[in-house]
């Protein structure tokens, strides 16, 4: 029987951390992946049944069991916290400082597991739990990998390695540069369907989300989009610099359009409306969301054959897999024999926040249990 599958035989009590910069939902205009996951396993497992305690900042608001702040004030909201302006603080104290504000959160959280109080702790703020988790020994630490394990990154969790700490990953392919870490489970990150609506009709223009760097292939999302003949709406914060002004810049207008950036909450109405979405990433990026998130609201996804991209995309089902920006230009061109439905059906299927939730209790029984022994 799958993991998954099985029924959970006792309740837990789970302990989790993001950080200690900002509240929990951060501010406006912040967007922080972790944290968008480690409230949805928290609320989702709290609304199972689970003992969640959420370890965050004062004005923190999860819907869990209990939201642990400890008197911490953000450092970051909606401006800097006194102790960042002070004086003799620079770059290199602001880092101290940053690093030490989330170590305390994890300080606290470890004080209350020595006590017994937790059957296991969730952390995403993974380099800074390291050095805790490893002189805990008997307290159970799992970790959700959410960046990509540069080689630096492999050699040092290497050195802390000790049997108490366990790590999830958010694909296959993100296990490559290490894979003799202490994996538990892959478990793909989730999208909430109510707020990525459905549609079966778009506007037949193309769409890119996402960062204006390099590594995402904006420049190539745009060339692709001039070679097939088809208009282009861009989506990503401001950036200025060389790439942007060379790369793309030059481009906008007539077909290529760039409309800034657009809040979270009003996204799927691009998705909705798109003929389908490019990801040209130039990088092995561990997990692309816009990816569920766009398919979630019936549109295609043309991509690069990198990092998880093999395992979110089914070629010829969802969308297609190319390997470079001619290969994308003729992609876009059959899109529309893509049934749109089976996009949205991709993501009922293996991208549902249920489907995260019961991945993460999965993991997190199968560590307690081996505990036990």
């Amino acid at each position: 029987m799958n993991l998954s599958q099985q029924p959970m035989k006792n309740k837990l009590k789970i302990a989790t951390v993001v950080t200690g910069h900002f509240t929990t939902p951060p501010p406006k205009g912040i967007v922080y992946a972790p944290m968008d996951v480690a409230v949805d396993v928290g609320e989702g497992l709290a609304k199972k049944g689970h003992w969640v305690d959420f370890y965050a900042p004062e004005g923190s608001r999860v819907n869990v069991t209990r939201v642990i702040g400890d008197n911490l004030k953000p450092l970051k909201q909606n401006g800097s916290h006194p102790v960042l302006q002070g004086p003799n603080v620079d770059n290199a104290e602001q880092h101290k400082i940053f690093n030490l504000w989330d170590q305390y959160l994890l300080a606290q959280m470890f004080k209350e597991a020595e006590k017994g109080d937790y059957d296991i702790l969730h952390i995403h703020p993974i380099d800074r739990a390291l050095p805790l988790a490893l002189s805990h020994p008997k307290i159970p630490v799992v970790y959700t990998l959410h960046d990509p394990i540069y080689p630096w990154r492999a050699e040092i969790f290497k050195m802390f390695a000790s049997p108490n700490q366990f790590y999830v990953s958010i694909s296959d392919n993100q296990r490559l540069p290490a894979p003799h870490l202490n994996y538990v489970r892959t478990v793909y990150n989730g999208v909430r369907l109510d707020e990525f609506p459905f549609s079966d009709k778009h506007d037949g223009y193309l769409l890119f989300v996402g960062r204006l760097h390099p590594e995402k292939g904006v420049a190539e999302a745009v060339e692709a989009a001039l070679k097939a003949d088809e208009r282009l709406i861009i989506v990503g914060p401001p950036v200025t610099g060389e790439y942007w002004d060379t790369k793309v810049k030059p481009f906008i207008g007539g077909k290529i359009e760039y409309v800034g950036y657009v809040p979270r909450e009003e996204l799927f109405e691009y998705y909705q409306k798109a003929k389908a979405v490019l990801v040209p990433i130039m990088w092995e990026e561990p997990f692309g969301l816009i990816m569920t998130e766009a398919m979630a609201c019936g549109a295609p996804i043309v991509a690069f054959r990198r990092g998880s991209v093999p395992e979110i995309i089914e070629d010829g089902r969802n969308g297609f897999i190319v390997n470079n920006v001619e290969e994308m230009a003729e992609a876009i061109k059959k899109v529309d024999a893509i049934s749109r439905k089976e996009c949205r059906r991709t993501v009922e299927e293996k991208f549902a926040i249920e489907k995260m939730v019961e991945g993460y209790e999965a993991a997190f029984e199968t560590i307690i249990n081996s505990f036990k022994k």
